[in-house]
């Protein structure tokens, strides 16, 4: 018992120990005693403190493509360069303007890859922003483009009109420059700039116009008679012999598709000619010397030595010529000529 006393006595006293009486003069001359208890309190540092890490910025001068994002937060230039790149592009075609978006041309960029780049990189650098561009796109949409403006050039020709062949037409066509339009859209995705592209819409001239359209043929058959035209003026009138009743002469629209001189003349696959044999060039050659073949099978125009036929309808169904005629008209009828055959 005397032990465990000592043992708790012990710290007393020097918790004592701890505490100093105090007699402090209070009014009236008493005394009181005050006690205070010494705290320990952390000791305060005289070095400044740094503050809370912010965003970190992309150095003075850097840009990522051509797009400068010196300056800028992280998701800042993000949205930037996102932004610069992604904007529509301005194609204008004469005085029509598009906006196609480069995602619907194909093309795509590593953005995110160039911005993290951007935030290590040293003040102006330039960080290259590496667009892919698919070209089989761009034409596509350069095709659908040209549609709208393409036409095709229209040849003058001969129409038929109150037995006469006139000339209509020509027409100029247009053609989009396909191959500059999409060596310009390509080039404007890769380097990620966006002025207006203007792409040209060029002339296409006809291949026959008013001036050169050649000849015309027209063939009256109850009357006999072949009207030449030039340019759509009347040039020479002839006589002619037609097709018989049995073997008519073909009505309708043709064209020159043959010309031979001085030709043999074949037996047809008819039963008038059965069983003739060809005949070579020569006076009793029933073709004359010349041969125009026409785009139905067996008919064309041709001289004939029996010069009394003439103006009659006596063939079986070519027209026949005198052979001066038939030669003058051989020599000024280029192949495609076309010739219309008419009931009058």
């Amino acid at each position: 018992m005397r032990r465990l006393g000592l043992a708790v006595l012990v710290p007393l006293f020097a918790l004592a120990g701890a505490l100093a009486a105090v007699v402090v003069a209070g009014p009236g001359g008493a005394s009181l005693l005050a006690t205070t208890v010494t705290v320990t309190t952390p000791t305060t540092s005289t070095e400044p403190v740094p503050p809370l890490p912010g965003p970190r910025v992309i150095a003075d001068g850097v840009t990522v493509g051509s797009i400068a994002v010196g300056g800028l937060t992280g998701p800042a230039a993000l949205a930037a360069v996102r932004q610069a790149f992604f904007k529509p592009l301005v194609v204008r075609v004469e005085r029509r303007l598009f906006r196609p978006k480069p995602g619907r041309l194909g093309a795509t960029a590593p953005v995110r890859t160039a911005v993290r780049r951007a935030l290590s990189a040293a003040p102006g650098a330039r960080i290259p922003l590496a667009a892919r561009v698919d070209v089989a796109a761009v034409r596509r949409y350069v095709a659908r483009l040209a549609r709208r403006f393409d036409g095709a050039p229209v040849d003058a020709h001969y129409v038929l009109r109150n037995s006469r062949a006139i000339v209509i037409g020509d027409r100029p066509g247009r053609r989009l420059e396909r191959v500059v339009a999409v060596r310009a859209i390509v080039a404007s995705l890769r380097a990620q700039r966006r002025p207006t592209i203007r792409v040209r819409v060029q002339t296409v001239r006809p291949r026959v116009t008013r001036r050169t359209v050649g000849a015309a043929i027209v063939i009256r058959r109850s009357s006999n008679h072949l009207a030449f035209f030039v340019g759509g003026g009347l040039l020479r009138t002839f006589g002619v012999a037609t097709g018989q009743s049995r073997y008519p002469t073909p009505l309708g629209s043709f064209s020159l598709v043959v010309k031979w001189r001085n030709p043999w003349w074949y037996p047809p696959n008819s039963d008038w000619a059965r069983g003739a044999s060809p005949i070579p060039p020569g006076p009793g050659n029933p073709l004359g010397t010349r041969w125009m073949g026409l785009s139905v099978s067996g008919v064309g125009i041709h001289g004939t030595p029996d010069g009394a036929s003439i103006g009659y309808s006596v063939s079986h169904g070519c027209i026949r010529m005198r052979i001066p005629d038939a030669e003058w008209l051989f020599a000024r009828v280029p192949l495609g000529t076309p010739v219309f055959i008419i009931p009058g």
